[in-house]
C-alpha cells in the first residue's frame, strides 16, 4: 500500500532527526531516552537503589535510562499497552493502564514496596482532532498523577508528559497540592513545535495541602 504524502514526510523527518540517529548510535531504544537523561542531569531524580515505575514504557527508552541509574540495588517496574522487548533488570507488565485489573496487577508486582519515582511518558493514539486528543492526553496524565499520589513515598518524585491546552492548569493545580515543588521542563529532544512539556513534582507531601 502506498504511503500518503504526509506519512512519507513524517518518516523522512523522523529518520533525519538528530536525536533518532543519536539514539540508534548510542544503543537507546528511542529518542525519548535523551529527554529523561537531560531532566535527570538537571534535577537528579534517579538515584542508586531507587524503586521506579515507568508508565507508557514501550519501546523502553526511559526504562533503559532508569535501570542504568538505579543500578542492581534498585528496581524498575514498566507498564505499557504495547509489547516491549526484555530489558535486564526491568519487570515489564503488558496491559492498559486505564483498566482497573491492570492497575491491580501492577500493584501486585510492587508487593507493597514504596515507590521513589513515578515516570509517565504516556500519550494517546493521535487522531489529529484537538478536541479529541487533548482530553485523552489529559486523562492519562491525571491517571499517572493519581497513581503517584497513591504509591509514592513521602519525598518521592513524579515526572509526566503533558500537552499544553485544555485541562493543563487544573492538572498543575492538583500537582501543586501534592508536591512541595512542581517544575515544568522542555528537554532539547522534545520537538520545538510540539506542545508537550514535562511536569516534575518534587518531594511528595505526606498529605495534600
Amino acid at each position: 500500500m502506498n504511503r500518503s504524502k504526509s506519512s512519507r514526510a513524517w518518516l523522512k523527518e523522523h529518520f533525519d532527526d538528530h536525536w533518532v540517529r543519536r539514539a540508534q548510535a548510542d544503543g537507546w531504544r528511542s529518542r525519548a531516552a535523551f529527554k529523561l537523561l537531560e531532566i535527570d542531569a538537571k534535577d537528579k531524580i534517579l538515584a542508586a537503589g531507587s524503586v521506579v515505575v515507568d508508565l507508557g514504557a514501550a519501546p523502553g527508552g526511559w526504562s533503559q535510562v532508569a535501570i542504568q541509574q538505579v543500578g542492581d540495588q534498585g528496581q524498575v517496574f514498566a507498564l505499557d499497552i504495547l509489547p516491549m522487548h526484555t530489558i535486564d533488570g526491568v519487570q515489564f507488565l503488558e496491559g492498559d493502564f486505564r483498566e482497573q485489573t491492570v492497575l491491580q496487577q501492577l500493584e501486585q508486582h510492587l508487593n507493597g514496596r514504596a515507590v521513589d519515582i513515578v515516570l509517565s511518558d504516556m500519550a494517546p493514539n493521535i487522531s489529529g482532532m484537538k478536541a479529541v486528543d487533548q482530553p485523552r492526553a489529559m486523562y492519562l496524565a491525571e491517571l499517572a498523577l493519581d497513581f503517584a499520589c497513591q504509591h509514592l513515598r513521602p519525598g518521592g518524585s513524579w515526572l509526566c508528559k503533558v500537552f499544553q491546552g485544555a485541562g493543563f492548569d487544573g492538572l498543575l493545580h492538583q500537582a501543586r497540592a501534592n508536591f512541595a515543588k512542581v517544575l515544568t521542563r522542555k528537554p532539547k529532544a522534545s520537538r520545538p513545535r510540539s506542545k508537550e512539556v514535562y511536569l516534575l513534582g518534587r518531594n511528595k507531601l505526606a498529605s495534600p495541602r
